[in-house]
């Protein structure tokens, strides 16, 4: 197991934000919302947990959410959620902040908490501003040797260039949940209104790894193989456990060498990646790095007696040097998202 919290007189006080529940976005029920639901409820669930740690979250007022009994709401204004976030996070021990990538958002409440003086369980900032750009991280994961697709930057405006092979994927250079995601058959069509990457399609099997990172290792949950819808514009669905092990050896190894790569520090950091057919893994590839708690949170959470927000508290502290594993799983992670 992975470390036991060390026990003190006083709780381990922590503060849960995922921006969309937690006044960032205005009211609406869209897909990104019903996700964000998930992954705060699981969050929340999975702190209390542990009776060492104090659970607040903060909720904007009037949303609809299921709270364990030991986690209390912390009420939030729509608009309100930077300031709240920040001042909750003066008295935290310790500060999760869900957020997308897009706009600069994560990146905005990681600095703010931190220049506030709070501590956040997330990687540093370099980590999460090169992860939030789609091309820089397959700039930064090739330039440490870890495989991803041929691709590159396209402009606003900017048309698929004559040369590059098709089928490929457009997808957008700063977004999350597969935000303008495209499979292009051929270069016909109009070009994107905003910035993207455009990358050569690969075959294969689409994973997940989550990585509990810490100053002194990097921890890797058991794969999940991502479902999508079929068509041009794959929508992700959820996650399976993955159950050959042959190819969950594969992923892990590449997880951890992609967040090593990227120099993540703490926090979760979820590697969506594709495992090709060889056997010797030469035709697997890194698609993308999230900085983040991901939705395969919701899954993995149910597979340990002992939660997940604990081990990374102890990993970002230091205190899990020469443990090689955080638990023994149980069986049914499985999970599909609420309008899939």
């Amino acid at each position: 197991m992975l470390g036991a919290m060390t026990r003190t007189e006083a709780p381990i006080r922590i503060v849960l934000s995922e921006w969309c529940l937690s006044g960032g976005l205005a009211g609406g029920d869209a897909p990104i919302v019903r996700e964000g639901r998930m992954m705060l409820e699981a969050l929340a669930a999975d702190a209390a947990k542990e009776s060492a740690i104090d659970v607040a979250v903060l909720v904007e007022e009037g949303r609809p959410i299921v709270l364990p009994s030991r986690a209390r709401s912390v009420p939030v204004r729509v608009g309100d959620h930077d300031a709240a976030l920040v001042a909750a996070a003066r008295t935290a021990d310790w500060t999760v902040v869900v957020a997308p990538e897009s706009d600069g958002i994560l990146a905005r409440l990681v600095r703010a908490v931190r220049a506030a003086g709070g501590r956040v369980l997330a990687p540093n900032d370099r980590v999460i501003e090169t992860a939030s750009d789609k091309q820089a991280t397959s700039a930064a994961l090739a330039a440490h040797g870890i495989p991803v697709p041929a691709g590159r930057a396209l402009a606003a405006g900017e048309s698929i260039p004559a040369g590059f092979r098709m089928p490929a994927v457009r997808k957008s250079r700063s977004g999350c949940g597969g935000e303008g995601l495209e499979i292009l058959s051929s270069r016909d069509g109009p070009p994107a209104p905003h910035a993207t990457r455009l990358e050569s399609l690969v075959g294969g099997t689409p994973v997940g790894v989550s990585c509990i990172c810490g100053p002194r290792s990097i921890h890797a949950l058991p794969p999940m193989r991502q479902v999508f819808t079929a068509g041009s514009a794959p929508r992700y669905l959820g996650s399976d456990l993955v159950d050959d092990d042959r190819l969950a050896a594969r992923a892990t190894a590449l997880g951890i060498a992609a967040a090593a790569a990227v120099g993540a520090d703490a926090g979760w950091l979820g590697v969506d990646m594709i495992l090709g057919d060889r056997a010797d893994g030469r035709d697997d590839r890194v698609l993308e790095v999230n900085p983040r708690v991901t939705t395969s949170f919701v899954g993995l959470a149910r597979l340990f007696p002992r939660g997940l927000v604990a081990a990374m508290i102890d990993a970002a502290a230091g205190r899990d040097r020469a443990r090689p594993s955080i638990a023994t799983p149980r069986p049914g992670c499985s999970f599909r998202l609420p309008d899939a």
